[in-house]
């Protein structure tokens, strides 16, 4: 008799059930973890989180088709949240409100664990976030705020600087930067997207 899928067997081993790695939206569920890396990330920087765990539970909620989590062995390692905007500019109401009908995504936060940084996958994930913005026939373009320092990591994922952002926090400035989302892709059988 052979034992069930996954179990434990002294001649066999462990059977290792989790991918390697995996990508997929993120779920309510995810917000604590999702919290803890996005704290950890922003607070030793600029002292200011960008979404506090009762946003992050909002936008997983309301749009959780907007977000994209990078696991490793069911692990969340790295993540991205979005939410639909219905102008080009951001304006305040756009860091706490999803508007289901607006064609643009902003993009409040993109988050790498502090043991997984310093290997590329920002960039990575990013690169995989706009190709799937690509297969949602309703977004047209991306936009985000960061601080000047993060611009040419942006602009390295192909977006522009449109200027300074109208929003501040506390102390700190941004700069407003976008990503036409053009064309349409079709997503690939077993993408993890």
């Amino acid at each position: 008799m052979r034992p069930p899928m996954g179990s434990f067997t002294p001649s066999r081993g462990r059977r290792h059930t989790l991918p390697a790695s995996e990508f997929r939206c993120l779920s309510p569920q995810d917000a604590i973890s999702v919290f803890e890396i996005e704290r950890e990330a922003f607070i030793s920087v600029s002292g200011e989180c960008p979404l506090h765990l009762d946003e992050v539970c909002h936008f997983l909620t309301l749009c959780p088709e907007l977000s994209l989590g990078w696991f490793e062995e069911g692990r969340l390692v790295a993540f991205i949240i979005g939410s639909l905007w219905d102008q080009e500019k951001l304006a305040m109401d756009a860091l706490t409100l999803h508007k289901p009908h607006g064609s643009t995504v902003h993009l409040h936060v993109l988050a790498v664990h502090r043991t997984f940084r310093q290997q590329g996958k920002g960039s990575i994930l990013m690169w995989r976030y706009l190709q799937y913005l690509r297969c949602l026939p309703y977004v047209r373009c991306a936009v985000l705020m960061c601080e000047d320092f993060l611009v040419p990591f942006y602009q390295k994922s192909g977006f522009k600087v449109q200027g300074p952002s109208d929003i501040t926090v506390g102390p700190l400035t941004f700069i407003e930067m976008m990503y036409p989302v053009r064309g349409h892709a079709y997503m690939r059988r077993n993408s993890g997207v």
